[in-house]
């Protein structure tokens, strides 16, 4: 069966986002976004009959049943994509409220990137490890940045992509998060600060990366039809899904390095939702790093493959640019949440309420998620 519009986002709620913030710990972080996410909603707690927790090792489902006194939980499940998971969380909980297992789903999730376990950490975390501790790990290939900085030089090597044009990324992402009012970096960004600051690993400058940071961000799926009865405009899922790389558990061992898991999920994600990439008005786009971003784009067909430097160019991605990405902040510049955020942020653009950041008349979107070595996934969504 399709799942085109058979669920909608009817509540997002995030706590602040930063560095430090001593809000408490990755669960107690979970819960407070969880609690606003249902809220805004229009629901109780006791009326969620689904959950998926989003973060390794922080929460489960007997969590929120405990802490919030859901009387019949329904359905639990997790979606270990890295990255990828709080998208792919989407096309799972849509599959459970279409099949009428639930009616109202809870996508959560909190971090303490800055203040608790860094995001480095996360490597070891992976399934893919035992893979990269035998091939990679030895040469002292071991955080993200160094796991995907030969994707990015691949790129370069073959297209002539520059380190000026991922700058480009940054910057606009970064102006997006002056606009947010809950973002971790609000000090305006040039080109030539992205080129002055320092090797992370080559070709990633500094500004190349995503935050550690500390958060919470959470979003409440339900049945499309449940949705009509709730406080806020329906933003109906129309089309979504997963795809895994080729060779996923290695990049540097695969046919074609550059090849993601987007490039099988994005065509099945339009031919549910009967759009096309011409059609996406906003989009969010998962920014562990300015080059996956890039070559997203490129995979999702904005442009072709190669052509992702240029694209970029010029303001094209900013409010107002052909293809307004990351409204945000994103990863970059607003807070690494797994993109549990961007999730976030394409509900309220579809809803109207993205404030300064708000995209005139935009009323269909997308998302994505990128985790481990390659797992892509895909939602696209309209305001109904």
């Amino acid at each position: 069966m399709s799942l085109f519009e058979k669920a909608a986002i009817t509540g997002i709620g995030e706590t602040a986002h930063g560095r430090g913030l001593q809000q408490g710990s990755a669960l107690s972080l979970q819960m407070q976004a969880s609690l606003a996410a249902i809220a805004d909603a229009g629901l109780s707690p006791r009326d969620i009959d689904g959950v998926i927790p989003v973060a390794t090792g922080v929460a489960v489902a007997e969590d929120f049943i405990t802490n919030f006194g859901i009387p019949d939980l329904r359905f639990s499940a997790t979606t270990p994509m890295g990255g990828a998971s709080c998208v792919a969380a989407i096309q799972a909980a849509a599959a459970a409220v279409a099949t009428g297992i639930c009616r109202h789903v809870l996508l959560p999730i909190g971090r303490t990137g800055y203040s608790g376990t860094r995001i480095g950490a996360r490597v070891h975390e992976m399934p893919q490890f035992r893979t990269i501790g035998e091939f990679e790990l030895p040469l002292g290939n071991v955080a993200p940045a160094q796991i995907y900085a030969p994707m990015a030089r691949r790129h370069m090597e073959l297209y002539g992509t520059t380190s000026r044009q991922l700058a480009e990324i940054a910057v606009t992402t970064r102006r997006h998060a002056i606009l947010n009012g809950n973002a971790g970096m609000t000090k305006p960004l040039t080109i030539e600060d992205h080129q002055n600051s320092r090797m992370i690993a080559d070709p990633f400058r500094l500004f190349d990366c995503s935050l550690e940071s500390d958060g919470g961000a959470a979003v409440v799926v339900s049945s499309a039809e449940a949705a009509r009865d709730l406080r806020q405009p329906r933003v109906l899922v129309m089309g979504a899904a997963e795809g895994h790389p080729d060779s996923p558990s290695v990049i540097t061992q695969r046919p074609d390095i550059l090849r993601i898991g987007l490039a099988k999920a994005a065509p099945r994600a339009f031919a549910m939702a009967g759009v096309t990439p011409s059609d996406i008005q906003v989009a969010e786009i998962y920014d562990c790093f300015t080059y996956v971003v890039l070559r997203q784009l490129e995979e999702i067909g904005f442009c072709k493959p190669g052509e992702g430097g240029a694209f970029v160019e010029g303001g094209a991605l900013g409010i107002g640019g052909r293809l307004p990405v990351n409204t945000h902040g994103g990863l970059l510049s607003q807070a690494h949440l797994a993109g549990m955020n961007h999730i976030v942020e394409l509900v309220r653009q579809l809803r109207g309420q993205g404030g300064a950041a708000q995209v005139e008349g935009a009323t269909l979107g997308l998302v994505t998620g990128y985790g481990d070595m390659g797992d892509g996934s895909i939602a696209i969504m309209r305001r109904g």
